[in-house]
């Protein structure tokens, strides 16, 4: 949703964006300013309160709060008589969204997006809220009485709006900056803390819809794979029993099964899975996961790609197998540069306001204009396509989901299974055609570091594992342009965006936060498994270097979001608190990514000390996990990987047979595994640990392909034949 004004004369500040976010408002007659210091000094100068809006190009709700209110003329002058505005992209500025969420937060008792907050001119936050409708509606006061009434404080009630904000800044200065050492001994951590992380997990799913908690339904990634991963194990914590609501008594193992089976199952038949395109959108607003928020993200869809991909690998269903490869399709044709490498943001819900999902849904009208007879009766079976259907506003409107079995479906329509499916296909084929011809959602085409890095990190473990080999070239271009782009090595560190997606605008570097660090630290560690080339092994060794320097805490434990301020350096706002992730929202947090980056690089460099600062960053939050309960599930892996001995496998050699060792190496899942391939001739340069054995094994005098399984710190001889790989990777990856 960019703004085209031939009328430059009319436009904002924001015109001069970069990102496309801002853009799409340089037209409103608000004026508008970005984050930086141009706008506190004239809060400062000018003494005015801040009002601060935070956004999305993704956000629905953002563009109806732009029509209702931010394009109204009224209202725009109300704010640019008594305020500096301040418009923000969560996704470009993720330090500020953070503080300003956990601000508005601890004022109104919820977050989200759009962000609505009102600062004092140091950035002080003392009041806020989310949507405001433009008129008084349903117990909301309207957009214009709350800027007046936040007006009229800040020059009548000065010293009760100080108070106001010295509290929030408080909450927000506290509840974050978690500090293990600092308050004393470190928190033990142990198999009973993860235990009652899995056990919190499974008391949250949901044994009719899958997922976990009701409506909205979220699909809780993370979450998943900690459930795939106790379900691949033997040991006393998978074999213990746990009482499952409506399933009765029921081994760990068992139950995560049975959860992540039913969720993996539930979500691709319903409706947050895109049947035509691929993909997931990013949440379902009820329980069944029928009626989606229809945006697109990249973070949820590589996370969700390594979910069906993890329990293809631990179940051997072939359908969880054809759901991964169509996440890949959605990927690789709407989020994809394919020519230069790397993977856009996210698209939109909906092509403008009027639309509210219509794009994505269809009328049995709709459908029967561009199918046969035949195909329609098959695909509104088994989509569930009918008069009446799912969205509100518009009730003859249905989303594409899978209501019944296609063999019943089959003998409804009086044709076998095979010509059901046959007609399925036509009818998805031509469904997809017609869809193309509409106006299609925005699809942002900025590339983040952090999220760039998962689908590059999912990629490439699709490829491996669904022996995609155009995906795993794909992956490595898209890593190779991160690095060349958005890395100026030690010296200078990481940015935050790799390219942005529109023309225009003043690009002006944004720093990288942790996320970037360490997710595309496991992004370059995962390359170097695939390819052996030691470049992506040191670019990761590197990544994590800066990161223990940068965002470390040696005193309290742990990892700050932000760098460290430099000497003089400004902290506008609220920048200046520190806090340190341990909540997955929406994102994987920051400090368990981060430990298992260690963990992962302990094991091959073996000399830095990684492995106790892992142990350390987890440690920090074991006294208040428990209470994140659903939200910590990538701390919950984190503690996994620390306590199960690390399986490691190296296939060495280029023939036919080093393929199969691979493959079989990567048939079944463990959360505590991986899999490096490797060329002879790479044998002259490894890490460290690996150097100490792959060199001086005898098969390497044999000529053959031959794989050799490391457990813990027993490295087992090594073998030829994929059957007695097997043996050994049954027998250490058990748990």
């Amino acid at each position: 949703m960019i703004a085209e004004d031939g009328d430059e004369g009319r436009w904002n500040a924001l015109a001069n964006a970069a990102s496309a976010y801002l853009r799409s408002a340089m037209h409103q007659p608000v004026q508008w300013m970005e984050w930086g210091d141009a706008a506190f000094d004239r809060a400062v100068s000018e003494d005015k309160p801040i009002l601060l809006d935070i956004g999305a190009v993704w956000c629905h709700w953002c563009h109806v709060m732009d029509r209702e209110s931010y394009e109204n003329t009224d209202t725009a002058q109300i704010i640019n008589e008594h305020f500096v505005a301040v418009k923000v992209d969560r996704d470009e500025r993720p330090d500020v969204d953070a503080r300003y969420q956990a601000a508005v937060s601890a004022i109104s008792g919820q977050g989200g997006w759009p962000l609505t907050a009102f600062l004092t001119p140091e950035g002080k936050p003392y009041f806020g809220g989310t949507y405001f409708p433009p008129d008084d509606r349903h117990g909301r006061p309207s957009f214009q009485r709350v800027l007046l009434t936040m007006a009229d404080a800040f020059e009548g009630r000065r010293t009760e709006v100080n108070e106001s904000a010295a509290s929030v800044m408080n909450a927000i200065e506290h509840n974050e900056a978690f500090s293990g050492r600092a308050s004393g001994a470190l928190e033990e951590i142990g198999t009973e803390l993860l235990a009652k992380m899995v056990a919190s997990t499974l008391k949250n799913a949901d044994p009719r819809h899958g997922g976990f908690g009701a409506q909205p339904k979220f699909p809780h990634s993370s979450a998943v794979d900690l459930l795939i991963g106790v379900a691949s194990r033997t040991d006393a914590g998978a074999t213990s029993t746990i009482q499952m609501s409506g399933l009765g008594m029921m081994s760990v193992a068992e139950a995560s099964k049975l959860v992540v089976l039913l969720t993996l199952d539930k979500m691709a038949k319903g409706g947050i899975h895109d049947h035509l395109a691929g993909g997931f959108h990013r949440y379902s607003v009820d329980e069944h996961w029928v009626v989606p928020h229809f945006e697109k993200m990249a973070y949820d869809n590589s996370e969700l790609l390594k979910n069906y991909l993890h329990g293809y690998q631990a179940f051997g269903d072939e359908e969880l197998a054809r759901v991964a490869r169509d996440v890949m399709r959605w990927m690789e044709e709407w989020l994809s540069d394919r020519e230069l490498g790397g993977f856009y943001a996210s698209q939109d819900a909906d092509y403008s306001l009027d639309d509210d999902g219509d794009y994505f849904t269809w009328t049995l009208d709709e459908a029967a204009e561009v199918l046969t007879t035949q195909e329609l009766a098959v695909a509104a079976a088994y989509y569930d396509v009918g008069e009446i259907g799912d969205m509100h506003h518009n009730v003859a409107k249905n989303v594409l989901h899978v209501k019944r079995a296609l063999d019943a479906v089959a003998r409804k329509a009086g044709v076998d299974a095979l010509e059901a499916r046959t007609l399925l296909d036509s009818a998805k084929g031509k469904m997809l055609a017609a869809r193309l011809a509409r106006p299609t959602p925005y699809v942002d085409k900025t590339m983040y570091v952090a999220w760039n890095a998962m689908c590059i990190s999912a990629t490439l473990e699709a490829g491996r594992v669904l022996d995609a080999k155009e995906a795993r070239g794909f992956a490595l271009k898209s890593l190779d342009r991160a690095l060349a782009t958005a890395w100026g090595g030690p010296e200078h560190g990481l940015s935050h965006v790799v390219a942005y997606g529109e023309a225009g605008g003043k690009v002006e570097r944004v720093a990288g936060v942790l996320d970037d660090y360490v997710f595309l630290g496991h992004a370059a560690l995962d390359a170097w498994e695939m390819t052996g080339e030691m470049r992506y092994y040191e670019a990761a060794e590197a990544l994590m270097e800066i990161s223990l320097e940068r965002f470390y805490d040696p005193v309290g434990g742990g990892f700050f979001d932000t760098q460290k301020a430099v000497e003089g350096e400004r902290s506008l706002g609220v920048l200046g608190a520190r806090r340190k992730p341990l909540q997955d929202s929406p994102t994987p947090a920051g400090n368990p990514i981060a430990a298992m980056l260690l963990l992962r690089l302990d094991a091959l460099n073996g000399s830095a000390g990684y492995a106790a600062k892992a142990q350390e960053t987890l440690s920090t939050f074991a006294g208040v996990v428990e209470h994140f309960g659903l939200y910590a599930a990538t701390y919950a892996l984190a503690l996994q990987r620390l306590l199960m001995p690390a399986v490691q496998v190296c296939v060495v050699g280029e023939d036919a047979a080093a393929g199969e060792l691979e493959a079989a190496a990567l048939r079944q899942y463990a959360a505590n595994k991986s899999v490096v391939r490797l060329r002879r001739t790479q044998l002259e340069a490894l890490p460290p640990e690996l150097q100490k054995t792959l060199p001086y094994l005898p098969k390497l005098n044999a000529g053959e392909s031959f794989a050799v399984v490391c457990s813990g710190n027993v490295c087992h001889p090594p073998v030829s034949a994929v059957a007695g790989l097997e043996k050994l990777l049954e027998a250490g990856t058990a748990g």
